[in-house]
């Protein structure tokens, strides 16, 4: 069986991912100009892409987002240089794509509505008889800054200092920011 939640893998699908081999060789054949070896790739990574879109952009901006980041990979295909997995190249240009794209998108609404409030003037929703969607909906909710800094933290597994390192900022306010959207979380989650 499948699950359809972007980023979410099964087990029949974590047994069939690829090796460093086989993405070594399709980027090689890609860089050639072989279209069917970047479709290949997408489809090996486009799933994990999704998912960090959905969590850090929403469900509206998701799969633009991600068509874009694969669109921005095909045109830099030929600077991977292969000293890192191209997963790992792919998901750092993705990262970086999306917090840019979130800055441009931010200083757009910014006009509209302070976003370090909203969370808290937002009533909490009913008991959902679905605890994953609540929670999906309470990270939407999130301050840019600590909604960033939980995925990639608590959801994707980068450590502080790997944060830091991606957000250009301190460990220090990494950590500040983490604590912060547990906290609005915890709060929007028990009300």
């Amino acid at each position: 069986m499948h699950d359809s939640t972007p980023g979410v893998t099964s087990e029949a699908s974590q047994a069939t991912s690829p090796d460093r081999g086989a993405d070594a060789e399709d980027v090689s054949l890609a860089v050639a100009g072989d279209r069917r070896a970047f479709e290949r790739l997408y489809r090996r990574h486009v799933g994990r892409v999704l998912g960090l879109a959905w969590r850090l952009m929403g469900r509206d901006e998701a799969e633009e987002i991600t068509q874009d980041v694969f669109v921005r990979a095909w045109e830099k295909l030929a600077t991977f240089r292969g000293e890192a997995a191209f997963g790992t190249w792919l998901y750092r240009l993705a990262v970086n794509l999306i917090l840019s794209r979130r800055a441009w998108l931010g200083a757009r609404r910014s006009r509209f509505i302070a976003d370090d409030m909203v969370l808290e003037t937002v009533p909490a929703r009913p008991a959902a008889t679905d605890a994953g969607l609540d929670f999906e909906s309470a990270m939407g909710k999130l301050p840019p800054g600590a909604r960033t800094v939980f995925v990639l933290h608590d959801v994707e597994g980068y450590r502080h200092n790997e944060i830091a390192e991606l957000l250009d900022v301190t460990t220090g306010t990494t950590k500040a920011q983490l604590h912060r959207a547990r906290m609005m979380l915890r709060r929007h989650l028990e009300a």
